[in-house]
């Protein structure tokens, strides 16, 4: 049944013969409007003060044909529907209107039945969609229910974490059906529990268990190393602090340059830079590269240095100890600004071979860190939806984007993935530590720690968990969940301070899932 009487112009030199179809769709609840030309339609849609619900323009006319008339509709409208009747489908002709934002097309000949559907499809597709959100949410709802009521595994938990993902996508309409406060309540059990199961299963998963995730360790090992063994060209590109609902935010940009194998990995932990990235490109857990490469490996950043300037020889470190030898050698450059991306851009445009090619983008992890600390981009992005917008936002207007399209265009194949996702953390829970311990607020690093083991994992045993353990008195303790570390002494002080930062560093959905796609260019 028809929801309202929708107003539509048809714009058409031949309408005289359309009658019949004009009476079909006014059977149908819709109120057409007719112009012989282009001018006449232009001038009707002028004058009416409502406004139209759709167009149907016809390309080849007399006089203004359908493009140039719909250059200038877009002048007057720029969110009406045009649906264009056209006699070709050329794939270039398709491009350029689809570039003066047309919605749809119709190619003649066309029938009555074609026309009622697709203004069907353009006009009430919103609404249909609105109307199915509660049984679609209601079935997702259940199913993760029953998921979590039996004993799910890592793969079960990654089905979970991408359902909840796909409905944050859609908050504003869950918002709108009042199921928002519902999602929010799943996501928190959900972020729980997987809290739990990670706590619990971890030390097996790292020393040999035979049922477990893809790690950080394994990215190279599983996506890289077999497009080598190929002879594959590859960039490797790791987006530091990157979250799996930052890619499906930025995803359906790269549609038109790649075809998109999207698969996942968990972070090793502690979910921080200095251990997930340094295994990501050494193929070893912090213990094992402390151990057998102590002149790369740094647990704390003395004088300023970065815990992370060695990437490049761990990856060549890699490569040998897997009897790679590739030529040219491994690039390896890291973006941290506008001058970084801009000098990569013109590298990668310049580069007559690769083999593999290495490129980290620190701009989420920066914008991470200084969004804690400036009260404009914590009212830029106050929450998750806002963060995910801010980050497409920024990708799609970054060096990154323009690099990964110079890569499209040279066929050459892309793995990106990154090194940990962030958490958004709103609750505090008690540190124990002396003056050494270290100061990051999901995890800590120390001697005799203490923490609520309720709210955060304590490990007095690293060499469990393939931690570096130089002394017998050192300790880690992870975050759970949403919490975060806050000193006994002016407790409530920092509580404040620290609330509603993303974080990372410990144990949640956030931090631990991340992408991993590999990129194949469309014109290879």
């Amino acid at each position: 049944m028809q929801q309202k009487s929708h107003q539509i112009l048809w714009i058409d030199d031949e309408i005289e013969a359309l009658l019949p179809h004009r009476r079909f769709l006014e059977t149908r609840g819709y109120v057409v409007t007719a112009a012989t030309n282009g001018e006449d339609g232009i001038e009707l849609l002028k004058q009416q003060k409502t406004g139209y619900d759709a167009i149907l323009l016809d390309q080849v006319m007399p006089g203004k044909d359908g493009m140039a008339t719909l250059d200038v509709i877009r002048t007057i409208n720029t969110q009406v529907p045009v649906i264009l009747v056209t006699q070709s489908s050329d794939d270039k002709f398709v491009d350029v209107a689809l570039g003066k934002q047309v919605t749809d097309f119709l190619v003649k000949p066309i029938g009555v039945a074609q026309i009622a559907s697709t203004l069907k499809r353009v006009l009430e597709q919103q609404h249909i969609v609105e109307t199915q959100i509660p049984g679609r949410y209601t079935n997702d709802f259940n199913t993760i229910s029953t998921l979590k009521a039996s004993q799910p595994g890592w793969q079960d938990w990654i089905d979970i974490y991408v359902k909840l993902l796909k409905w944050d996508l859609q908050s504003d309409r869950l918002a709108e059906q009042g199921l928002q406060e519902t999602h929010l309540e799943q996501k928190k059990e959900c972020n729980t529990e997987f809290s739990d199961f990670v706590a619990l299963n971890y030390p097996e998963w790292v020393n040999g268990g035979v049922d477990r995730p893809p790690l950080s360790v394994d990215v190279l090992d599983r996506h890289v190393l077999p497009l080598l063994k190929e002879n594959v060209p590859i960039y490797f590109i790791v987006v530091d602090c990157f979250r799996l609902d930052h890619w499906m935010a930025i995803e359906s940009l790269l549609y038109p340059y790649f075809s998109i194998n999207l698969d996942y990995s968990f972070s090793i932990l502690p979910s921080a830079t200095m251990y997930s990235r340094n295994g990501l490109f050494s193929g070893l857990f912090p213990a094992d590269l402390a151990r057998n490469y102590p002149e790369y490996w740094q647990e704390k950043s003395d004088n300023g240095t970065s815990t992370n300037q060695y990437e490049r020889q761990l990856l060549e470190a890699y490569l040998k100890r897997n009897g790679i030898s590739i030529k040219p050698g491994v690039k390896y450059f890291k973006i941290f600004d506008l001058r970084g991306g801009s000098e990569y851009k013109k590298r990668v445009a310049a580069a007559a071979q690769v083999s593999l090619s290495a490129l980290v983008v620190n701009f989420i992890d920066i914008l991470t860190h200084q969004r804690s600390q400036s009260e404009v981009l914590q009212q830029l992005a106050p929450d998750e939806p806002a963060f995910r917008a801010l980050a497409r936002s920024w990708f799609a207007h970054s060096s990154l984007y323009d690099i990964l399209r110079i890569i499209a265009d040279q066929g050459v194949h892309v793995v990106l993935t990154t090194d940990h996702g962030s958490e958004f953390c709103n609750r505090a829970t008690r540190a124990y530590g002396n003056r050494d311990t270290s100061t990051s607020l999901r995890f800590k690093i120390g001697n005799n720690l203490g923490c609520d083991e309720n709210q955060a994992v304590y490990i007095s045993k690293p060499e469990e968990y393939r931690l570096p353990a130089e002394n017998a008195s050192k300790d880690y303790i992870l975050a759970k969940d949403d919490y975060y570390f806050v000193y006994p002494n002016e407790f409530y002080k920092y509580k404040r301070q620290f609330q509603g930062g993303f974080q990372h560093g410990g144990i949640s959905m956030g931090e631990l899932i991340t992408p991993v796609v590999t990129l194949t260019p469309r014109k290879e």
